[in-house]
């Protein structure tokens, strides 16, 4: 059947499996997962002794997941972050799926998780398709302006070319670039991870994988997220 969502908004059971009254018990079992990975337990086996030990479903252990880093991967995270003050005059290598559900996320109402390194990220998933959503082009409005206020020299936009959709996403922001005089470009690739890990320029993402390798990150997501969108559903999960 295809995919006819509108918004990337809350799945319908999300104000259930993140109610107030979760929270506190789902900052514990981060804080559990945490302690699991630092002592070499596999992501899959950790995640499943603490989701069974905490009776969490699925949404929760996803959350989980998401959310945790041990302790040593916090340190060397953000011994390699620069702060959004810290960009102008510099040129920005963007995570772009990354970045872009993300921001759909916030504006539509979905969950954006806080992770124990600070980074924000979303629950949604794409599955190797991606559709456009009602979110998507103010989403891109709104990374544009704040790229511009932080005075970079260039944004650059990484798009996975294996995924259905990325080469009309890619148009789309070549076109906005044109519209709004932006100093910004797009591109496809078969693996943006790598060329992400690789760059000498400051990243834009928040993919656990790429920021336990690459040089350099700024945690755009966190900030356009709390300064320029006060509606979004945020869940901090940090355990402490």
């Amino acid at each position: 059947m295809p995919d006819q969502r509108r918004h990337r908004g809350p799945h319908p059971e999300d104000r259930r499996l993140f109610a107030a009254e979760r929270v506190p018990e789902l900052r514990v079992a981060v804080g559990h997962l945490a302690w699991l990975l630092e002592r070499d337990y596999a992501l899959p086996s950790a995640l499943k002794l603490v989701g069974d030990r905490f009776q969490l479903e699925d949404r929760q252990r996803l959350a989980l997941m998401r959310s945790a880093c041990t302790p040593r991967q916090r340190w060397q995270r953000l011994a390699r972050r620069v702060e959004p003050a810290q960009l102008a005059g510099r040129r920005v290598l963007v995570d772009g799926y990354n970045l872009l559900t993300t921001l759909e996320a916030a504006l539509a109402g979905g969950v954006v998780l806080v992770g124990q390194d600070g980074s924000y990220r979303d629950l949604a998933s794409m599955h190797g398709t991606y559709r456009r959503v009602e979110e998507t082009r103010p989403a891109l409005e709104l990374a544009g302006q704040w790229f511009v206020r932080q005075s970079v020299t260039a944004m650059h936009w990484l798009f996975d070319a294996p995924v259905s959709n990325s080469g009309r996403l890619k148009q789309l922001v070549e076109a906005l670039g044109r519209e709004r005089g932006w100093p910004w470009s797009a591109e496809l690739s078969a693996n943006p991870d790598g060329l992400l890990i690789e760059s000498e320029d400051v990243i834009a993402t928040a993919d656990s994988a790429v920021l336990d390798r690459c040089r350099q990150w700024t945690p755009v997501a966190a900030a356009i997220v709390s300064e320029e969108i006060p509606t979004a559903w945020v869940l901090d999960l940090r355990d402490a």
